[in-house]
């Protein structure tokens, strides 16, 4: 079953001591396009990252955002009190007030505000591994191709609908075929008479000229590869193996709209080409939506 462009999936867990939230969002592209928004502490494995979404999409513009929460006891561990330093401080402070008989109002949060007090233990090692990371992206690339799976299945239908109402035009299109032929060989053979009134027409001229106009008219060829490309078509639909879909329903949209001009040019019949018309519509329908599967 082909696959939907456009698709969301989410997923969370932990990477070392730190709660992640991986969220990756997809729509429609020619290629895979991704762009990446890592927090710092998970910015060193973003070319895993990449090529971990490029194993699940093939095609369109992937964004993946992550947040990087750390817990609040983990969050505080990185700081730490210079108990040396504050009591040199305190022993300062009570001998200036001492001496210039100031009264002694030292309180701890005067203290801790001076500077290098507090302060903050070497940056950390940074922890947890890519393989937790990728373990959530993975989790969150499931949700998203579950999502972009069940959207190509409407898309499926859809385009089958479509590609139905093609067809019976085709089929109007092959009925009347003949039809004209005859009423245009007829027209023909009146408009001569016409003509030359009383003159003797060379009926072998005049049969190679109907049969030179039948051939110019004659639109069965582009009719059979007409049928031949819904044909294909069905079948990429169909194909749960196929890679990259969109492209090949793409080339077989385009050789259809060639056979639809090809046999408007040829029509010169009001209802052929009104049914010429509702295909072309329909194919420019059908090209709207196949832009959108992967």
């Amino acid at each position: 079953m082909i696959r939907s462009m456009t698709g969301f999936g989410t997923a969370d867990g932990r990477v070392g001591a730190a709660r992640v939230t991986v969220e990756v969002r997809t729509v429609n592209h020619r290629f895979f396009s991704p762009s990446l928004k890592l927090p710092a502490p998970l910015a060193r494995w973003e070319s895993e990252v990449r090529e971990a979404l490029r194993q699940r999409v093939a095609r369109g513009h992937v964004t993946l955002m992550a947040r990087h929460e750390r817990d609040a006891q983990e969050a505080r561990g990185g700081l730490a009190i210079d108990e040396a330093r504050f009591a040199g401080y305190v022993a300062q402070l009570r001998a200036l007030a001492e001496r210039h008989g100031i009264a002694d109002t030292l309180d701890v949060a005067t203290v801790l505000r001076l500077p290098d007090v507090i302060t903050t233990d070497a940056t950390p090692e940074p922890e947890g591994t890519a393989e937790e990371l990728l373990a959530i992206v993975d989790r969150a690339g499931a949700a998203l191709t579950a999502m972009r799976e069940d959207e190509g299945r409407r898309l499926a239908v859809v385009l089958l609908e479509r590609i139905a109402i093609v067809e019976a035009a085709l089929a109007r299109i092959a009925a009347r075929a003949p039809e004209r032929l005859t009423e245009q060989r007829d027209r023909l053979r009146t408009a001569v008479q016409e003509l030359v009134e009383n003159v003797k027409v060379d009926d072998q001229r005049l049969a190679q000229e109907i049969a030179i106009l039948a051939d110019r008219l004659d639109v069965n060829e582009e009719l059979d590869r007409f049928r031949s490309h819904i044909t294909a078509f069905r079948a990429a639909l169909s194909d749960a193996g196929a890679d990259q879909v969109g492209k090949r329903l793409g080339f077989l949209l385009q050789e259809m709209l060639r056979e639809a001009n090809t046999t408007g040019s040829k029509a010169n019949d009001a209802a052929m080409l009104h049914d010429v018309v509702l295909v072309k519509e329909e194919l420019e329908r059908i090209r709207e939506q196949v832009e959108n599967v992967e």
